[in-house]
């Protein structure tokens, strides 16, 4: 079972323990124009693996290698994020079936649903919280 948090809850446990990883599962064009989480107050840098590859938006295969790869343990905390919580949520559970004790999937991600006017990160989810973030 996989835990939804909100994106403030994710940011103080991301700030608060040491061990906590931010993996953001979005694709690199989203990363690259809409915005990275920005971890520097926690002194951290978000660990950044798509869920599925860009353009074919097919399952990455090597997910769960590349976050051990990227050094995350199954006994650490591990907080995913995608755009609106649809692709973390899949990524949390595969963590999950695959060992990781600690998982978490950032409700309503980094850009949220879309407002009245079909713009995201105004009503939900990270930017929508006011949380850092910044371009790469």
């Amino acid at each position: 079972m996989v835990e939804n948090v909100s994106p403030g809850a994710a940011w103080r446990a991301l700030r608060e323990n040491s061990g906590a990883v931010l993996c953001d599962v979005r694709t690199e064009p989203e990363w690259n124009f809409v915005g990275l989480p920005d971890l520097s107050q926690a002194g951290k840098e978000p660990v950044l693996i798509p869920w599925q590859l860009y353009p074919a938006m097919q399952q990455n295969p090597d997910f769960l290698a590349r976050l051990a790869e990227a050094g995350v343990t199954p006994g650490q905390p591990v907080y995913f994020i995608c755009r609106t919580g649809g692709r973390s949520a899949a990524a949390a559970l595969a963590a999950a079936q695959a060992g990781y004790a600690q998982v978490f999937n950032v409700a309503d991600g980094f850009e949220g649903p879309v407002n009245a006017d079909g713009k995201r990160g105004t009503v939900a989810g990270w930017k929508a919280e006011g949380l850092p973030w910044r371009q790469r």
